[in-house]
């Protein structure tokens, strides 16, 4: 009995607690030893923390802070996203509260707020990208972008571009403006990251030319939970041969099980790939 539980725990669980963790770890150090020595804001609620910091004059500190700006968000998520989400993102955000000050120090690598912008942004942007590939949210704008996808099937880039350039403005009162210049290349590094580890969010067609469509479409659908679009009596130019075409669309994440899927059926199957900028309809995408 022990055993199995520990098995279900390890399946269903164990990938979320080390994104948590690896989240908070990582942000504590790109806080402590690139933002606070670099006078650079980091983008999201880590940023609006780091703004009330400064207001309050220190009464506040950055660690209190996150956990106090996000909680409203948490609860949020709670009621209307889903309950574990709620709170993997809780863990993440607390532990973040706890490392903060538990990496604290007085050790400047380099007082160059373009390096500690860089490596500060590139920091965070992996880490947040980390988490989110193992189904855990961050808080704050996470939260407000799922909240708007699910409810109003809204974009959030927009949301996310003026709470940022809010803060932005922020960094430019408090420590002037080049220092806004700066955590604006914090924020571009830092987002360049996210896209780089989180390939959940970036969709790809796939098309298929085989001569098992069945069993290839049988495959994609059951082990993967794709549709698939067939375009019979496609008729082969250099072997003279009927053939079937077939259309899927996978996240980037999937990828590596469709061509293992694919070579596994038809190994002489001809595939292409292609980037997908939008896509509307039905296209499944797993509860948070």
């Amino acid at each position: 009995m022990i055993r199995k539980i520990g098995k279900n725990l390890d399946h269903y669980y164990l990938h979320q607690v080390v994104g948590a963790l690896f989240y908070a770890i990582m942000l504590s150090l790109a806080l402590n030893y690139f933002w606070l020595p670099g006078h650079v804001y980091s983008s999201g609620f880590t940023g609006l923390a780091q703004l009330v910091d400064t207001l309050t004059g220190g009464k506040i500190n950055v660690a209190w802070a996150i956990a106090l700006v996000n909680m409203p968000l948490l609860l949020l998520a709670w009621f209307t996203l889903s309950k574990r989400f709620a709170v993997f993102t809780a863990m993440a955000v607390l532990l973040s509260a706890a490392f903060v000050p538990l990496f604290a120090t007085k050790t400047v690598l380099t007082p160059d707020p373009l390096i500690n912008a860089i490596f500060g942004g590139g920091i965070n942007g992996m880490a947040v990208g980390t988490a989110l590939r193992c189904g855990v949210g961050t808080g704050g704008l996470d939260i407000i972008g799922m909240e708007l996808k699910h409810q109003f099937r809204m974009k959030v880039g927009s949301v996310n571009l003026a709470f940022n350039a809010l803060i932005m403005v922020g960094a430019g009162l408090t420590y002037g403006w080049q220092y806004a210049l700066y955590s604006i290349i914090g924020v571009v590094v830092s987002s360049h990251f996210i896209d780089l580890f989180y390939t959940h969010q970036q969709q790809i067609q796939e098309m298929i030319v085989t001569n098992k469509p069945e069993e290839m479409t049988d495959t994609i659908q059951n082990k993967m939970r794709r549709g698939v679009t067939i375009i019979d009596s496609a008729h082969g130019g250099y072997t003279g041969r009927d053939r079937s075409i077939l259309l899927t669309v996978v996240t980037q994440h999937e990828l590596p099980e469709l061509r293992y899927a694919i070579k596994e059926v038809d190994p002489n199957a001809f595939y292409s790939e292609s980037k997908v900028e939008h896509t509307g309809g039905r296209f499944y995408e797993p509860e948070p």
